[in-house]
């Protein structure tokens, strides 16, 4: 039975214009609605699996070129176009017949981060039909769902959701009288931050340790278990039904002409109305920190944005103005990550702030490449000497030297995550850093520096 909750988490808010052609609400219907992910409900309101019983109709190349039409990109965070990479599974030759898999990233452990819960919470049956058409263009014989260990309600109620559409026969043998099996399995992790990571996921999938693999091969040429695979994370498959109903072609229309469609941004950290909402890429900013989120719940000034969860370089008021897409977040030195909007205001400390962030990295890198391994150790602890009283200035031009030799030198984007918030610490804030050094207090409070004794 699936876990009952009497109190939403995370907060979806609702604003002027939600749920229009301006801002369409394509992913969060009936978010808030504790009774909203049962299969009746999402039949009778919100459409459900009429996308499914449309792309059934259609060969399963004509739904990869659909997705291909939509312009939309994966919203994990690569931001790499759904449909080319759905269009990179292999089919079938005389020669040779594949096992292929759908694989759905739960795994939603960044700091910042809390959308694809929202979905799994409250629409889990959006995020089932968009495996099961994925499955269809793919032609795959089984989808997973790689999900955050953490999330025990919704495990339970995912499952739940699960047994509803096999019941329906929307899921298992002859789906929908097809001839086409297809099921979806839930896999729980442990809490691994790593397992974000395609190839560490799919280790972990296999039972091996979640570890980066070496690529080439890729997922699609051999993913689980040495078949083709494809990773897709969970906003953007629950994109996908909407995205069938609609047209390939009218959901293009929504964003900016490369970043097309609507998502979902949380917000969080020193805002008066922290949570999730659901709006077309490329809004600005400060329109969803200022108007949305209510501004500063503090009163103080917001000195730091980072905009794309926790391994997104900050961004500094000069930046505030950014619009959310993918391009134009790259092109003004960060990235759209996530989604994730973490809001500072001027009493937050920067050089904690980056401690913080770094603490995380160091303690969630799986050890397998040196330069994150031992990079990431180090940073933290130049880190917590400055932020204890113990700083040099020469600890500035070290934590510099770092990251270089960390950045695009691993197996996987960890090492390079850790180093977005460093640099741009360093970058914006290092006034802040040299402040610690100086007089032993910090610049952002005043108060006195602890001295730790023993400090790394």
């Amino acid at each position: 039975m699936a876990a009952i909750r009497t109190k939403p988490d995370p907060q979806i808010y609702t604003f002027p214009g939600f749920g229009t052609d301006k801002y369409p609400n394509l992913m969060l219907r009936g978010a808030g609605d504790l009774d909203n992910w049962h299969l009746k409900t999402y039949e009778q309101k919100h459409e459900g699996y009429v996308a499914l019983k449309a792309a059934l109709k259609m060969e399963p190349v004509a739904v990869v070129e659909e997705m291909k039409t939509s312009g939309i990109r994966g919203r994990g965070g690569a931001g790499f176009p759904c449909g080319l990479k759905w269009s990179f599974m292999p089919k079938d030759t005389p020669e040779r017949k594949f096992t292929r898999y759908l694989v759905c990233n739960g795994d939603e452990g960044e700091p910042g981060t809390f959308k694809d819960r929202a979905i799994l919470e409250y629409n889990p049956h959006q995020l089932i039909e968009g495996m099961i058409i994925g499955g269809w263009a793919m032609q795959c014989k089984l989808g997973f769902v790689y999900i955050r260990g953490e999330f025990l309600w919704l495990i339970e109620k995912l499952e739940a959701a699960i047994q509803q559409a096999r019941d329906a026969g929307y899921l298992g043998k002859n789906i929908l009288g097809t001839g086409w099996d297809y099921d979806i399995l839930v896999y729980r992790g442990a809490g691994a931050y790593i397992c974000g990571e395609e190839t560490a996921l799919l280790n972990s999938l296999e039972g091996r340790r979640g570890e980066p693999r070496v690529k080439p091969p890729f997922p699609a040429a051999k993913g689980a278990f040495g078949q083709p695979t494809t990773v897709n994370n969970v906003e953007t498959l629950a994109a996908v039904p909407p995205i069938l109903r609609m047209g390939g072609a009218e959901y293009a229309k929504l964003g900016t002409p490369k970043n097309t469609g609507t998502r979902i941004f949380g917000v969080s950290g020193h805002v008066k109305r922290p949570g999730l909402f659901e709006l077309p890429l490329g809004t600005p900013m400060d329109f969803v920190v200022n108007e949305l989120a209510g501004g500063s719940s503090t009163g103080k000034k917001i000195k730091a944005i980072i905009p794309g969860g926790a391994s997104a370089p900050m961004f500094d008021e000069k930046d505030f103005d950014c619009p959310l897409d993918f391009d134009t977040v790259k092109a003004r030195g960060s990235m759209a990550g996530s989604g994730g909007l973490i809001c500072m205001d001027e009493d937050t400390c920067m050089v904690q702030a980056t401690l913080r962030l770094i603490r995380f990295y160091a303690h969630e890198s799986c050890g397998q490449c040196t330069p994150c391994r031992e990079g990431c150790n180090w940073m933290e602890m130049v880190l917590y000497r400055i932020e204890h009283g113990q700083g040099r200035m020469e600890d500035l031009d070290l934590l510099a030297s770092l990251t270089p030799r960390i950045g695009l030198r691993t197996l996987c984007p960890l090492g390079d995550a850790a180093c977005g918030p460093m640099d741009s610490a360093l970058q914006k804030f290092r006034h802040e850093f040299e402040h610690h050094i100086t007089h032993k207090t910090c610049y952002a409070t005043g108060s006195r520096l602890l001295s730790t004794a023993g400090a790394h």
